[in-house]
């Protein structure tokens, strides 16, 4: 079953002699529980797809659909909303409030949300993640591979349909890299999340289900 397609994404920037065709019509879908990796050197365009997919920018023209939704029609507190309950997120630079502690960073989109989160299965996630013991931790005092663990552990903490991942091990040694991956893919396989990642990294795009090279704004 889809839990993502995009349809026809354009995304074009200036006009005349001066345009750039960022994403030139790409079509894709990802099955409920996928890994998928999206694989394509600087300026290639996965970025902007990316950011096309978790409703972070407009597309030019060309829908997308989340868990039956299509998001590309969703403007302000509605896409906001949308975005919080169904996309987790996991950017390369974590993305981690530096004054709030490493178990209210991960709970932070839920009380955003105003809603109450589910202990037994934060706990459960942060066991996994192999956080138990820094919980009470700023994240100044965690090294980049643990901070990124907390920027996982909060994209899996409000069961989102799918979870985007933008350069997740950008910032990280090699040695690090495949660990924090590892523990990706074994987070969403456990609580059955769909995960889209790009990389620019082939080695890093094998650990996923299925590889998506794009150049030149296009799927190749």
């Amino acid at each position: 079953m889809k839990i993502l397609e995009a349809r026809n994404l354009k995304k074009y920037y200036g006009e005349g002699d001066t345009l750039v065709k960022a994403l030139d019509g790409v079509s894709l879908s990802v099955e409920r529980g996928e890994f998928v990796s999206i694989i394509g050197t600087s300026g290639s365009g996965k970025s902007t797809l990316l950011h096309m997919l978790g409703g972070l920018d407009n597309p030019t023209s060309g829908t997308v659909v989340i868990d039956d939704r299509d998001i590309s029609g969703l403007k302000g507190d509605a896409l906001c909303i949308f975005r919080r309950r169904k996309i987790g997120f996991v950017f390369q630079s974590f993305n981690l409030v530096p004054s709030l502690t490493v178990y209210d960073n991960i709970v932070l989109p839920i009380r955003l949300d105003g809603k109450e989160a589910d202990k037994d299965f934060i706990d459960n996630v942060i066991e996994t993640l192999g956080l138990a013991d820094k919980t009470d931790r700023l994240p100044s005092k965690l090294s980049g591979g643990q901070q990124q663990r907390v920027a996982i552990a909060r994209a899996l903490a409000s069961k989102p349909a799918i979870i985007l991942a933008d350069e997740p091990t950008g910032n990280l040694d090699s040695a690090t890299s495949q660990d924090v991956l590892g523990l990706l893919k074994t987070g969403g396989r456990k609580y059955e999340q769909t995960i889209v990642m790009i990389t620019h990294n082939d080695e890093i795009a094998q650990m996923a289900d299925r590889t998506i090279r794009i150049e030149d704004g296009r799927i190749a």
